[in-house]
């Protein structure tokens, strides 16, 4: 295949714009999958994307049309995912900008039009859905020239559904989209942009061939300049639904190198891979992502540590945006602390590994990283709150904030407005691109965002509204550790770091939910919530109460109160001695409602 015969393009769009039909279409049109293959969201291979009706992880197919090679990268809409967004932009020169004719341009719509800009690719508007009769084609015309600066008449519109206009956008992908530019006679170089684990051919690395070529019949090593680790390559292809071996890869293509690696840290994406003793320069590569939301993951059935552990390797290695390191408290035994980019990436990775490699997790309450700076001047980063040093060594806490672009039908605006309001939220920006939608610009507490507000927002816009942002600074706050005492003793999985305003609040909501779940004992339970060793609420479980007087039939009141003062007794010094050993079904409950 000549170089200048190749396109690799990628699909953007905010969620649920239609880019999964799209891929379809286009597989169906150049036959690069039978059409007894062909289902609905063909490309989404999970359960979960199928089940959730969303894409979780990117995709690339190579599909044949007429004369030219061309490779579809499939990528998702939802905010927590958008690393695989950057990722999958980095091994394309050209982008679909899909936009749904039913509900116009979305916050993601416009931060992947930016993303895309900032890589340089040559960027193709589409209107999607022009089949349904809900929608004004020549308003969201409008909008998309007024917002992106395109022309009209260089919109395409489109029916994923139906086919209608697909054939039309192909040839336009072929005109405008650039082929690849790389030297075939430099030394050979292919970036990562993914990678995951086969059993029997180790890591397996996606690849886009910038330089050179890519020939394993030779029997050469190939270098990963970041981690320089070296391995003789099993086999190179293509994917076109399953993997297709070939024997290399050229300038411009995009593919695979099955590595023969059986250590996932050998491979990291965003690496550079050469051949060994080649001289070559690494690849711009991809900037580090930063966890915002932190989650625990402890296995129910602590002899399934290693097992969780070994699960977590093999998704890290699939999604580069996952942290994860281990900790251990008391009451729910070893686990790990868990990075995410947002609540559903949390909640989908949990979902994967209890699917996936058969683990029933526990899950804490998210939280978010704070910055601490100390007596001794030192700045401290804590991400979880058993880690909060004594408030005496503390002299200042600082939370994460994020900036948060929401564009809602005008209709809800003041609703919108007063949910970040609530949320401690400072208005930076509001915009009205046209006479339907307005942009709101928030600066907002990242701890607030973690805490419902996603739903609250989807609530108050009869779920019209869309979200997107990005970290901002870390400011201060007058925040504290909130511990929960059972029957005297700290339960360090409930413990959270919240507001000093709202502790008080918080602290009464745990002790409630605690006390519907811990079973009653035979002695008196007290829960406590406290703030830095003062108590602030307290719920009491009573005891299970025995009735010894049963097997008397009759008798003086003496003999009664005899046994009745024994039994008191009895319940004192069990209550002096007694431990309240929580069931792990009760975190369970507690910690998802």
């Amino acid at each position: 295949m000549n170089q200048s015969q190749i396109r690799n393009f990628c699909i953007i769009a905010h969620i649920d714009h239609g880019k999964s039909t799209l891929a379809d279409r286009l597989l169906e049109i150049t036959h690069a999958v039978d059409q007894r293959n062909i289902v609905k969201q063909t490309l989404d291979s999970m359960d979960l994307e199928r089940e959730k009706g969303i894409t979780i992880k990117l995709k690339a197919v190579r599909m044949q049309y007429k004369d030219y090679q061309l490779n579809l990268i499939d990528t998702p809409g939802h905010v927590d995912f958008t690393y695989e967004v950057f990722r999958s932009l980095a091994a394309c020169e050209g982008a679909v900008l899909l936009i749904d004719k039913t509900q116009g341009i979305q916050a993601q719509t416009v931060s992947n039009y930016y993303k895309a800009k900032e890589a340089n690719l040559k960027i193709i508007p589409v209107i999607n859905k022009i089949d349904m009769n809900i929608g004004d084609v020549e308003t969201l015309e409008e909008d998309i020239s007024s917002t992106f600066g395109f022309k009209k008449e260089d919109i395409l519109k489109v029916s994923a559904k139906t086919g209608e206009g697909v054939k039309e956008m192909l040839e336009r992908i072929i005109k405008v989209i650039p082929a690849p530019i790389g030297m075939e006679k430099s030394p050979s170089r292919a970036l990562i942009f993914d990678s995951a684990y086969d059993e029997y051919l180790g890591v397996v690395a996606a690849i886009k061939v910038v330089d050179g070529e890519f020939n394993i019949e030779n029997g050469r090593k190939i270098k990963f300049l970041a981690t320089r680790k070296a391995s003789i390559p099993e086999e190179v292809g293509y994917f076109k639904l399953k993997r297709f071996k070939t024997n290399s890869l050229k300038t411009g293509e995009v593919g695979y190198i099955a590595t023969g690696l059986k250590d996932i840290h050998s491979v990291k994406v965003g690496d550079t891979v050469c051949w060994e003793n080649e001289p070559a320069t690494p690849l711009a590569g991809y900037k580090e992502v930063k966890p915002f939301v932190f989650v625990s993951l402890y296995p129910i059935d602590n002899s399934k540590f290693n097992q969780l552990r070994e699960a977590l390797e093999r998704l890290s290695l699939s999604d580069s945006s996952l942290y994860y390191e281990p900790e251990s408290n008391s009451a729910l035994g070893f686990g790990f602390r868990c990075g995410f980019l947002g609540l559903l990436h949390a909640d989908i990775i949990q979902e994967r590994l209890e699917r996936e490699y058969s683990l029933n997790l526990i899950s804490t309450t998210p939280a978010v990283e704070y910055e601490i700076l100390n007596t001794k001047e030192e700045t401290l980063y804590v991400r979880t709150p058993s880690d909060l040093p004594d408030r005496s060594s503390i002299q200042e806490i600082k939370e994460p904030w994020i900036l948060c672009t929401i564009i809602c039908p005008s209709q809800y605006s003041g609703n919108v407005m007063s949910l970040c309001n609530d949320r401690r939220g400072i208005l930076k920006k509001m915009e009205y691109p046209n006479e339907n939608n307005i942009v709101f610009e928030y600066e907002l507490p990242l701890s607030e965002l973690i805490y419902n507000f996603f739903d609250d927002l989807k609530s108050v816009s009869s779920g019209f509204a869309s979200l997107d942002y990005e970290f901002l600074d870390y400011r201060a706050v007058d925040a504290v550790k909130l511990d929960i005492l059972v029957h005297g003793s700290i339960v360090e999985p409930l413990s959270n770091v919240v507001l000093r305003s709202k502790a008080d609040v918080i602290g009464k909501s745990l002790l409630k939910k605690l006390k519907d779940v811990i079973p009653r004992q035979q002695f008196a339970v007290s829960l406590q919530a406290a703030v830095g060793g003062k108590i602030i609420s307290r719920e009491d479980i009573p005891a299970l109460r025995k009735n010894v007087l049963a097997k008397m039939s009759g008798g003086h009141r003496e003999r009664k109160d005899k046994l009745l003062d024994i039994q008191k007794k009895g319940k004192e010094r069990m209550k002096r001695i007694g431990k309240v050993d929580i069931p792990q079904e009760a975190f369970r409950q507690i910690l998802t409602k």
